[in-house]
This record gives C-alpha cells, structure tokens and sequence, in this order.
C-alpha cells in the first residue's frame, strides 16, 4: 500500500495498544483540487500508489495536531483550515518489509498555498515518496492508478456535491 508516513517503530517492533494511530488529510485547494503524495516501495519504484497526506502520531500529540504537522512535513504546506473528521478506516498493507496496521481518521482540510516542499520527510520517505500532485476529482474518477482509499474518487465527489459528513463515516477495512 503506501509508505504513508512510517517511521517507528522499527521492523519487529509492536505498536502498544492496538493498530497505529494514524491522522490523514483530505487537502483541497480553492479549484477543490485534492492533493495526493506518490508513493512506491523503497526497493520498486514500479511498485506505486496514490494517497493522502498524513502519518502516525507521535508522543502524546492528538490526530489533529498530528494532521498539521504531517501534512507541514510531508508538502510543506503551513497555511491550512483544519476541519472535522470525515472518514475513518482501518487497513492493514505489506511495507517495506513488515505489514503495517492502521486506525486511520481523515481531516478535511483548505489552503490557498498550492506549492508544496517535502522538507521533513524520515529517511524511509525520502527512499519512498516520490512527489505530489494536485488532482481534480475528474482526473481522480478517470485515473488508472492506484488510490488509497481506494474508494476515494467517489468520497470526494459526494464530499464536494453534498458537503462534510455530520459525523466521521466508516470506510470499509482494507487488507492488501
């Protein structure tokens, strides 16, 4: 699946308390264009995905605060209106090595600041992300790569047609 900010712990390691936390943000700029990172397996660039910014909380930082400062190291993108929760999933992927599995919840977020910088990538990301790119949810329905979530053309579409959720929505569990 995705690199998807990884960090810690090391390969073997456990999580305590269950699947990693995890804080992704659904990013849109004033056209309502999606930003998404490109991803790949360290070792096989042929290997590659689409997916959100965002990554697993550190210390005893909230899913907000790690939202902001994912997406700040991720795009270098500061100028943000962080919004309410829109999706929660839960998934489990082969990374790297090791099988990651994950609590995620997806921020709705606006910014003007359409430039991005990956300025604090960890050394895995740097082996591992490959860019990023503004997408349309035009192009996002026609696209012939892979998305994570892999529902996310059609979230976006009802996101932008109806509006936010009035509660976070449960996404089907994924297991690649």
């Amino acid at each position: 699946m995705s690199a998807e900010t990884l960090g810690e712990p090391a390969p073997g390691e456990s999580y305590e308390g269950g699947p990693r936390k995890v804080a992704r943000v659904v990013l849109l700029d004033p056209q309502d264009r999606i930003l998404l990172l490109h991803g790949h397996e360290p070792e096989d660039p042929a290997d590659d995905w689409w997916f959100t910014p965002g990554g697993g909380l550190e210390g005893a930082e909230t899913r907000e605060q790690a939202a902001v400062r994912e997406l700040a190291e991720e795009t270098g993108i500061t100028d943000v209106e962080l919004g309410p929760v829109l999706w929660r999933r839960r998934c489990s992927f082969p990374f790297a090595g090791r099988r990651w599995d994950q609590d995620e919840r997806y921020y709705l977020a606006r910014t003007t600041q359409t430039a991005t910088e990956a300025t604090g990538l960890t050394e895995l990301e740097r082996r591992s992300v490959a860019g990023a790119r503004w997408w349309t949810c035009q192009e996002l329905t026609r696209a012939h790569e892979t998305v994570y979530p892999t529902r996310l053309a059609e979230l976006l579409q009802r996101l932008l047609d109806e509006g936010p959720p009035a509660g976070p929505v449960t996404l089907d569990t994924e297991i690649v």
